[in-house]
């Protein structure tokens, strides 16, 4: 038995779509942390002057508070919820 205050984590991917830039993948990975999260797998895609990286986050925090706080990082233009809840999107 687990105990009632015990939040089951569950298991998300994102896509972020952000531009090439010193630090951007650190700043990127640091606000996944502090906002309570857990990168089980990221992979990484060079397109044009742009990346595009695949999240697979676990963490029993709403995904939408992170995925509106990733939005915020001006080196991202965009975040996709692929699964794990209902899906929202927003592109620059």
């Amino acid at each position: 038995m687990t105990p009632s205050s015990e939040i089951a984590s569950q298991s998300y991917t994102l896509n972020c779509r952000m531009s090439q830039e010193a630090a951007a993948l650190e700043r990127l990975c640091r606000v996944v942390r502090v906002r309570g999260f857990r990168i089980s797998k990221m992979a990484m895609e060079s397109a044009g002057d742009s990346l595009d990286v695949l999240l697979t986050l676990e963490g029993s925090r709403p995904v939408a508070m992170l995925q509106s706080q990733l939005e915020k990082l001006h080196t991202v233009t965009g975040v996709e919820l692929m699964s794990g809840a209902v899906a929202r999107s927003r592109t620059a």
